[in-house]
């Protein structure tokens, strides 16, 4: 399948690369920036371009992956001469219907994942959430989906926006309190590997019980004198000790809800 990719980021990196490996055919790249539309091209193959205007109007999907804010600005100009193929966003927390109105034939290709620049990922166990308009976007979007991951899942717009907030809480704000735990561990001189067994334990104890069973620690006893001893070491940081404390109370509260159950 011939595919056009707009957008140069961490995401069109990853997804570029795996839809290359699968098959298909990636024959431009577009970014703001030459270098980084290049970038992508020398890894994904296809012409680099900084011009909307200038994009191919021979590809069977064209994959919208730019941030969320520049979609409702760019959307228009992405499908101006085009109306006719297939649109797709990545977007998490996006309506499929933004491309309404612009495009005959759109819809959205969502892979449920944390992307970085220095680390390739494995997208065949990646859930790759899919919705669309009519079916020949769908066929297009369960081929390109199934092409490179196993776990495809077509999702409403409305369930997939809450997936992406639940992703929130699973992923960058449990990667917020990495952050926090580092910069304890930094004012004495301890280095955040000694996290990494702990970290690596949690995680691993939800593939096979609920997050709820594998909860532990003074918050979810409500241990009062520990809470209170470690709210008072991080005075220094007012902000750090409000989340503290205020993640202290929703553990507490889940807990007992749940024996309550």
């Amino acid at each position: 399948m011939k595919v056009i990719l707009i957008g140069a980021g961490r995401l069109a990196h990853q997804l570029g690369r795996a839809l290359l490996e699968a098959g298909h055919d990636i024959v431009q790249v577009y970014s703001r920036t030459m270098k980084a539309a290049a970038e992508v091209a020398s890894l994904c193959g296809g012409s680099p371009t900084t011009s909307l205007g200038d994009m191919r109007n021979d590809a069977d999907a064209y994959i919208v992956a730019l941030k969320d804010s520049a979609l409702p600005e760019l959307i228009p100009q992405i499908c101006k001469g085009r109306e006719q193929s297939v649109f797709l966003h990545t977007a998490g927390s996006l309506p499929m219907d933004i491309f309404k109105g612009m495009a005959l034939h759109y819809g959205v290709l969502y892979p449920l994942q944390t992307f970085s620049m220095e680390r390739e990922v494995d997208f065949s166990s990646i859930p790759c959430l899919v919705e669309a308009s009519d079916d020949y976007a769908a066929s297009t979007v369960v081929e390109l989906a199934g092409s490179i991951s196993g776990n495809v899942w077509p999702m409403s717009s409305a369930d997939r926006k809450q997936v992406h907030l639940a992703a929130i809480f699973a992923c960058n704000f449990a990667n917020h309190c990495y952050a926090l735990a580092a910069d304890i561990l930094e004012k004495r001189g301890i280095p955040f590997d000694i996290m990494l067994p702990l970290i690596d334990e949690t995680a691993s104890k939800v593939h096979t019980m609920t997050p709820a069973e594998a909860q532990t620690g003074p918050a979810m006893r409500y241990d009062e004198n520990v809470i209170r001893s470690q709210s008072r070491a991080l005075a220094y940081d007012p902000l750090a000790k409000e989340i503290y404390e205020r993640m202290s109370i929703s553990i507490h509260r889940k807990a007992t809800r749940n024996d309550k159950l």
